[in-house]
């Protein structure tokens, strides 16, 4: 999934703004087509340490707010979950996006073994 908001950084300037208080941030948004409705998630964005979540979550609110209401019955019960999630700054996934950017070890080959045990090189 793309992560928008982290262009312009390198690895060592992400670790200092996450350090400051960065983090990763999904938004939902819901969209209904009279009996259908459907709610989604946004693309992963990075809100930097002093950065409003709830301003950036907005577009998706709006998007709810006209076109979500429409669907019977969740329509209405998406678009109000929708905002209470928006309006609370998202849905951090830090510790996932951090967890998944840590390099994993290199894989260790298993000792050789024979029929009479493991083979001394």
């Amino acid at each position: 999934m793309r992560i928008i908001g982290i262009e312009d950084l390198n690895d060592t300037q992400l670790q200092i703004e996450l350090q400051r208080g960065g983090r990763f941030v999904v938004y939902q948004y819901c969209v209904s087509i009279l009996i259908l409705t459907f709610k989604r998630p946004s693309s992963i964005y990075f809100i930097r340490s002093g950065d409003s979540p709830v301003t950036r979550g907005l577009i998706f609110s709006l998007i709810s707010f006209l076109f979500g209401w429409w669907g019977f019955p969740w329509g209405p019960i998406y678009t109000i979950g929708s905002f209470i999630k928006n309006f609370g700054g998202g849905q951090d996934v830090t510790p996932v996006i951090v967890a998944s950017m840590k390099p994993e070890p290199p894989a260790q080959q298993p000792a050789p073994t024979s029929r009479f045990g493991p083979v001394n090189p």
